[in-house]
């Protein structure tokens, strides 16, 4: 049997877009609402997801003051300020798009993701970056046999898996845990978040004949509605492995640089 490609979709948002969010986006910190709008925007500052723009007008309790520093922001010149909500100042935490940026994104507000302490979609928390609405990610249930080496060591063998295809990366391949070789595998204190999947509640290393071999390996035990079966399983890092899928061993895959993706 014939394995389908490694190669995946390409991500086909423009940098510079710009496009209405239907939901409701509010921003906390410490308890205190920093904005809460029905007018935010999606803005790509780079192809692999947006960011969120709020009206200056929708600030509730966050307060702007200029730092008078511009730089690029990608979509365009972009003013850094501080924002100060009761007590709490914290620098740099907000863009205020300029001349040269999208014509929508006037009078918009674009705050840095960890300057917040909490963002949510309506009544649900949002982890890492807004998702894409241009983004799928789908978890199936698949009859393709799968096995694991690193060094030559076989570390997992399946005749079954949940493949989770997310746009712009590589398939991943969950398996069950009667499938792994656990006592080949050390867990490690990594913890990775995805807006799209969760918290991952694990991840493995694996200790080789020609040395460490970090994180090769994760689990999500409690992931997000949309990618509820792989909920419990474990996928190994294509780009790090030797992953034989129908025995065929796949081509390792370029870094995605997408630690929370995984």
């Amino acid at each position: 049997m014939a394995v389908e490609s490694v190669l995946h979709p390409s991500l086909i948002v423009p940098v510079g877009h710009v496009e209405p969010v239907p939901r409701r986006i509010r921003g906390l910190i410490g308890g205190h609402v920093v904005f809460d709008t029905r007018r935010a925007l999606y803005v790509w500052e780079w192809q692999a997801y947006p960011q969120f723009s709020i009206p200056v007008e929708d600030l509730v309790e966050g307060v702007l003051r200029d730092e008078r520093h511009t730089e690029h922001l990608g979509a365009g010149p972009a003013h850094r300020h501080t924002l100060q909500v009761g007590e709490e100042v914290r620098a740099g935490a907000a863009w205020v798009w300029g001349e040269g940026a999208p014509n929508p994104l006037h009078d918009t507000v674009r705050f840095e993701w960890n300057a917040l302490d909490v963002w949510l979609e309506e009544e649900e928390p949002v982890f890492v970056h807004p998702r894409s609405p241009y983004s799928r990610v789908d978890a199936l249930r698949s009859s393709s046999s799968v096995r694991v080496e690193v060094d030559g060591e076989v570390l997992a063998e399946a005749s079954g898996c949940v493949k989770l295809f997310e746009t712009g990366l590589p398939t991943r391949y969950y398996l069950d845990r009667t499938d792994i070789d656990w006592s080949r595998l050390r867990r490690s204190q990594t913890v990775t978040r995805c807006p799209y999947k969760g918290t991952t509640s694990s991840y493995w290393s694996f200790d080789g004949p020609a040395g460490p071999h970090p994180d090769i390996a994760w689990t999500y035990d409690f992931p997000t509605i949309h990618a509820n079966r792989i909920a419990g399983l474990t996928a190994f890092y294509n780009e790090h492995v030797d992953l034989y899928v129908d025995g065929t061993r796949l081509p390792k895959s370029t870094d995605s640089g997408e630690g929370p993706h995984r």
